[in-house]
């Protein structure tokens, strides 16, 4: 008879649900054949904590898959106290099957290629198929190996259990990687604006002031003109 058994529950924390089904296990003389554990992150938002850091606040989904394989005779308690362990338990079976005839079967088909195979050996072995003979020798150990499955099923009953936790607050301590937050404040830019203003004003002053020449050069060239203008109106 083999059994098998699933159970999905709810537990307060993946990690700590883990070891103690390792625990629980080999007590029971069992052991862990299979073993995952995913953190997985959903939402999150920065709090901002100073001028150059940030608090990123994530829900965090954490779930695990474990196998183990326990004597038949102790699965139902294994299955009590795992279940103890959850807040709820979403899903759980247990399922026995009989395999006695296959196994029954393989052993009447061994038997009787153990026989065949006894009786080519009193006479002499078809040598000129060599392909049908190696395809018979595979069938054999096919047959040997799914017995000793079944042998393994029987004596250890394998249960998968999957469980989870609910979402949890992570928070965590970060340097503020948005660039634009690293500016000074309104104030202090809008005072350097008129202090850059006046420099700006004063550089073209003194760029001005470079062409000084040009003054009293257009002077002349005015007194010039009006003085042409003047002779020309006496003239006239």
């Amino acid at each position: 008879m083999v059994k098998t058994a699933e159970i999905n529950f709810q537990v307060k924390s993946v990690r700590q649900t883990t070891e103690q089904i390792a625990a629980l296990t080999q007590s029971y003389g069992g052991q862990v054949i299979h073993h995952i554990m995913r953190s997985t992150t959903g939402d999150s938002i920065d709090v901002r904590k100073s001028d150059d850091s940030v608090m990123r606040v994530t829900l965090v989904n954490s779930t695990a898959e474990m196998t183990v394989k326990i004597p038949p005779a102790s699965l139902v308690g294994f299955l009590n106290k795992v279940a103890q362990m959850g807040i709820r338990v979403n899903d759980q079976k247990m399922d026995v099957t009989d395999k006695s005839l296959d196994y029954l079967s393989t052993r009447l088909k061994l038997k009787n290629q153990n026989e065949l195979v006894d009786a080519q050996k009193k006479t002499s072995v078809n040598k000129k198929d060599p392909d049908n003979l190696l395809a018979f020798k595979n069938n054999m150990v096919d047959q040997q190996i799914n017995n000793l499955k079944i042998d393994d099923s029987v004596k250890l009953s394998t249960v998968m259990l999957s469980f989870y936790e609910s979402n949890a607050v992570n928070k965590h301590m970060m340097a503020d990687n948005n660039l634009a937050d690293y500016q000074q404040p309104v104030s202090t830019r809008f005072g350097r604006s008129f202090e850059t203003g006046w420099n700006v004003f004063v550089e073209i002053l003194i760029g001005i002031s470079n062409f000084w020449i040009l003054i009293p050069i257009g002077l002349v060239i005015w007194l010039a003109i009006s003085y042409f203008k003047r002779n020309a109106l006496v003239k006239g």
